[in-house]
């Protein structure tokens, strides 16, 4: 019983955490779409400086590394047609 005690009272914290830390999103009337519309407007900025700075340099990143890669095999491929 211990056990169940335990692990009912992690439940509940995790239940209480989530009640206390989500943002609700109300929208006037019905008006569900201009809620949605102000958030995204809210966001965008935020959204592009992490596409900006972290996510296009690291897809440059993993690309230069597949080019150099397959730069270096086929050097080495064709280096050891050679020696044949």
């Amino acid at each position: 019983m211990h056990k169940f005690g335990k692990v009912f009272a992690v439940i509940m914290l995790v239940v209480l955490l989530t009640s206390l830390l989500c943002v609700p999103a109300f929208a006037a009337a019905g008006n569900v779409s201009s809620a949605i519309e102000g958030t995204w407007n809210s966001a965008k900025s935020e959204v592009k400086n992490v596409v900006n700075n972290v996510v296009f340099p690291v897809l440059d990143l993993v690309l230069a590394v597949f080019f150099f890669v397959k730069l270096g095999g086929s050097y080495f491929e064709c280096a050891s047609v050679k020696a044949i």
